[in-house]
């Protein structure tokens, strides 16, 4: 009833039926569209999920053969390989399944892989160990050997670096032990150390553990700075950089204290290594570990530098290995230093047992 109050009614004759029909299928349509496009990001949301974010530095596995077994380590293996026709060395690191290793040490090895290769990839150098990729275990990483397929379980990773025929330095000074080295050469793997260790440098890269094993040479004698397990980008506050890392027998006097360091630290080990690449002798052979610790900090306690020793090169030995991080000289000073050194007249080391020879060392010597 019209103006009785109580609830109207609409009369069918009115009624716009095509209108309601035409907004009824709009509103449809956009219902539709609605769900397909909350469909379609869903979708788009769970594989980008799947897809694995693909970092500059991965490596193609199935472009990898991995041969004989180099060397041995707490956390992995080093063998030789083949990857996209390069011979290279893969390290491999595991840190381990589930309830074999703490926690605490498998933190300790991802950090080490992370650390290296984002220090190592982005490094081009004569005198630095080539990268050529790494890759992160998944379950269905397979990875060729020569007796077939290898399965990488989930907490493997492997780092691709150029393979160097030579060797060690420490495994060529040993071989030398006997004969010395003539003085040309000793000069020469310096500088090679120096201008690499100069160049890490001025990227603000310290390396932290540079001794004579984590030196390689190519088939030409070329050394080549490897291993940047525990190198880290320079910290503008040297507060910020404490804690013994390295070797003990190469470690700086502030780090064995646990003092803050720079890259003055590699300074002294490079100092270290001089001296080690002249003697072709092991620093320290006789004293333990505590012993050496103490001595290098509170009695100053330094390898001896033989009698016949040039002078030029004596100098160099001990101005890197000054108690005094700010009187060492930085490596490019270092570089300037050696390549001034004459090296026409000879002046190597003397072997102890010919005559004329240097008799500054101990008749029982080295490894």
């Amino acid at each position: 009833m019209e103006g009785s109050g109580e609830v109207g009614f609409v009369r069918a004759d009115r009624i716009d039926l095509k209108s309601i029909d035409e907004q009824l299928q709009r509103h449809l349509s956009r219902a539709w569209t609605m769900e397909k496009q909350k469909t379609t990001n869903k979708e788009e949301t769970q594989e980008n999920r799947e897809i694995p974010i693909k970092h500059a530095w991965e490596i193609d596995p199935s472009k990898l053969i991995i041969k004989t077994v180099i060397a041995r380590g707490t956390f992995g293996t080093v063998h030789r390989g083949i990857y996209d026709g390069l011979d290279v060395a893969v390290k491999l690191l595991d840190w381990g399944e589930e309830g074999q290793r703490s926690q605490a040490e498998v933190s300790s090895v991802r950090a080490a892989f992370s650390q290296e290769v984002s220090v190592w990839h982005r490094l081009d150098h004569p005198n630095v160990t080539k990268f050529i990729g790494a890759a992160m275990g998944t379950p269905d990483l397979n990875i060729q050997t020569e007796n077939g397929f290898m399965g990488i379980p989930r907490n493997l990773c492997c780092v691709v670096v150029e393979y160097l025929p030579g060797g060690t330095l420490k495994s060529f000074l040993i071989k030398s032990h006997r004969r010395k080295l003539a003085f040309k050469v000793v000069v020469q793997l310096a500088l090679d150390l120096a201008r690499g260790l100069s160049y890490l440098h001025s990227e603000k890269i310290v390396h932290r553990d540079v001794k004579t094993e984590n030196m390689l040479l190519d088939r030409n004698r070329t050394l080549k700075i490897a291993d940047f397990g525990v190198a880290r980008v320079e910290a503008s506050n040297p507060n910020d950089m404490t804690g013994e890392t390295g070797t003990l027998g190469y470690m700086a006097p502030e780090v064995l204290n646990g003092n803050p360091y720079n890259r003055k630290c590699d300074v002294y080990s490079f100092g270290i290594c001089l001296w080690e690449i002249y003697c072709c002798d092991m620093p320290y052979p006789d004293l333990s570990f505590s012993e050496v610790t103490t001595d290098v900090v509170r009695q100053n306690l330094r390898p001896e530098i033989p009698r016949c020793c040039p002078s030029s090169l004596a100098n160099v030995m001990k101005r890197c290995w000054d108690a005094s991080p700010d009187k060492r000289p930085e490596m490019d000073e270092v570089v300037s230093l050696l390549e001034t050194i004459d090296t026409s007249k000879g002046g190597g080391m003397i072997p102890v047992d010919q005559r004329q020879g240097c008799f500054c060392f101990r008749k029982h010597r080295g490894p």
